[in-house]
């Protein structure tokens, strides 16, 4: 499955630049979508709900953030009444198990990136998006 659009969410400009970087240079995705604030993609989710083709292939989620950190926004994303399958992955520079663990208890989270990313755990990742939730 080609991915036309990801959302970045990550409240670090350089991460947000050098991921974006990394996906274009893979053509991981045909439009990236990037927020500082995890609150503003909810938004953007909620308000594209009933219009599938507005709504990303793939969302790559920083877990520490201020506001409303990467569980939080899970927590939001499940009350969502989203009809399309959308894949996301943790992108975290965590290496806390609780955190790694915290994982399974949602199922549209596909996989637990450690940070930096790179092109090989792109390429898992993209392997990972063709497996149905």
């Amino acid at each position: 499955m080609k991915n036309k659009i990801t959302y970045i969410i990550d409240d670090d400009k350089l991460s947000i630049k050098l991921m974006s970087m990394l996906i274009s240079k893979n053509n991981f995705c045909e439009e990236i979508i990037s927020f500082f604030n995890p609150q503003f993609a909810l938004d953007e989710l909620k308000k594209n709900c009933n219009t599938p083709t507005n709504l990303p292939d793939v969302i790559l989620l920083d877990l520490n953030m201020p506001i409303l950190d990467g569980w939080q926004f899970l927590d939001e994303f499940i009350l969502l009444p989203i009809k399309k399958e959308i894949s996301i992955f943790i992108v975290s520079s965590s290496i806390d198990p609780h955190d790694i663990e915290m994982v399974k208890k949602y199922d549209m989270v596909k996989s637990y990136i450690m940070k930096p990313i790179n092109a090989t755990k792109l390429e898992i990742a993209t392997e990972l998006i063709a497996i149905p939730n």
